[in-house]
């Protein structure tokens, strides 16, 4: 679901070389859920191995992931540990939201409508523990260093590039990692670098979005940011006000400057809400501003070629050869970057 503030945040589109010799904290859950929702079958349905186990997320972090690390980037994933409590309300609407798509999805399946199956069954799916292990497993194997949070991953990522500067951005398609405090936000980067559309494909680059350049854009701070993303609706609170669309939420936080005022001339906007949807904002502030965290030291794994084998030829039934294929962009890398070793000596 997460924050939406695009209309009032600018972007700069970069091309992936941008990032080369740079390492990216990438928000996992919303990464797996990318791949899950894209690399799909005619039919909408997740690529499976022949005992039905889906191997979507597995396909995308292999092939997607060597693809970034063969332009020189160096990547940290980073997984949700507990949710907040607050979130109770954004899965309760996550649930309601897959019932209607499935509905709609067995509705189009039995009139053989591929479109509409496609369109729906992206809310469909789920990660389950199995698929997180496993993620975890296979990316490590490839080199790429594993992060467990506390909490939010997008806050635990955000904290990492605020505290540790040899990491360069932040990834994830949510702007909340903004209300984190995370200094520059990448979006698009694991997608395919083509969409379709009505009239064609167009391509999609990545994008970077610099939280300073954000904040004095709009003429204000961060916990004015955390005010109005409050306002228009957050994973905690994911109705906002109603009728406050993200320009008029700009309006209200450069009038009333700090928070208590922000909220003390909403409040009987918030009053008025129906009884599920009201929300304490001192508690949602306090969560971006002061969520669990975790400072760890950076450290990649080395890659182990015969567990990527092991987990994707032998267990999900990828094809050999086009796993050896990409294996071997690994090995170019590895001996690239031992080459590069020794050439300091000398």
């Amino acid at each position: 679901m997460g924050l939406n503030i695009r209309e009032i945040v600018s972007r700069k589109e970069v091309d992936v070389s941008k990032f080369k010799g740079k390492i990216l904290c990438v928000d996992a859950f919303n990464t797996l859920y990318q791949f899950l929702s894209t690399i799909r079958q005619m039919d909408g349905t997740p690529l499976m191995d022949s005992k039905e186990r889906i191997t979507s997320h597995l396909s995308g972090i292999f092939y997607r992931n060597i693809a970034l690390m063969s332009e020189g980037i160096k990547l940290i994933y980073v997984f949700d540990g507990k949710a907040p409590a607050l979130k109770a309300k954004t899965y309760k609407k996550r649930k309601e939201a897959r019932d209607i798509a499935q509905e709609r999805y067995e509705e189009a399946k039995q009139e053989e409508d591929y479109s509409t199956m496609r369109r729906y069954s992206s809310q469909l799916l789920r990660l389950n523990d199995e698929m997180i292990a496993e993620s975890k497993e296979l990316l490590e194997s490839m080199g790429i260093m594993v992060v467990q949070a506390p909490s939010e991953g997008e806050a635990e990522s955000a904290y990492l590039c605020k505290e540790n500067d040899k990491i360069y951005a932040s990834v994830s398609q949510d702007y909340d990692s903004l209300l984190f405090g995370a200094p520059l936000l990448v979006r698009n980067l694991t997608i395919s670098r083509k969409k379709k559309t009505p009239t064609g494909y167009i391509e999609i680059l990545p994008e970077m979005i610099s939280l300073d350049e954000v904040l004095k854009e709009l003429e204000i701070n961060l916990d004015q940011l955390i005010c109005l993303g409050i306002i228009v609706g957050t994973d905690y609170n994911p109705k906002g006000i109603p009728r406050i669309g993200q320009k008029k939420a700009l309006k209200i936080v450069q009038e009333h400057k700090t928070p208590e005022a922000i909220f003390d001339s909403l409040k009987e906007k918030i009053d008025e809400l129906e009884e599920e949807d009201k929300f304490d904002w001192k508690e949602i502030f306090e969560l971006f501003k002061n969520h669990d965290v975790n400072n760890v030291e950076i450290n990649f794994p080395k890659v182990n070629y015969d567990k990527v084998k092991k987990i994707l030829v032998e267990e999900h039934e990828f094809s050999e050869d086009r796993v050896e294929r990409q294996l071997d962009k690994l090995r170019d890398l590895e001996k690239a970057g031992k080459q590069k070793s020794l050439d300091k000596w000398f």
